[in-house]
């Protein structure tokens, strides 16, 4: 099964990480939250499967685009 990357659509600070390596995560699901200019915006998965990888730490800033992520499918 392909490996799917979970991207940031926003610039800002990692603020919560909420599902473990390993974990299971469904479509739609919150993998991660970026602060951005007050608000904490989610960063949900694209597809059902479990967390592979985690790039990024709290507290990390980070730009558009970056990924986050990866889930295996």
């Amino acid at each position: 099964m392909p490996d799917i990357k979970i991207v940031t659509e926003v610039a800002g600070r990692v603020c919560a990480l909420p599902v473990e390596i390993g974990g299971s995560v469904g479509d739609g699901d919150d993998v991660a939250f970026v602060e951005a200019m007050k608000m904490e915006i989610p960063v949900a998965s694209p597809a059902a499967g479990k967390l592979k990888l985690i790039l990024v730490n709290i507290d990390e800033v980070v730009v558009e685009g970056q990924v986050l992520a990866v889930i295996e499918t």
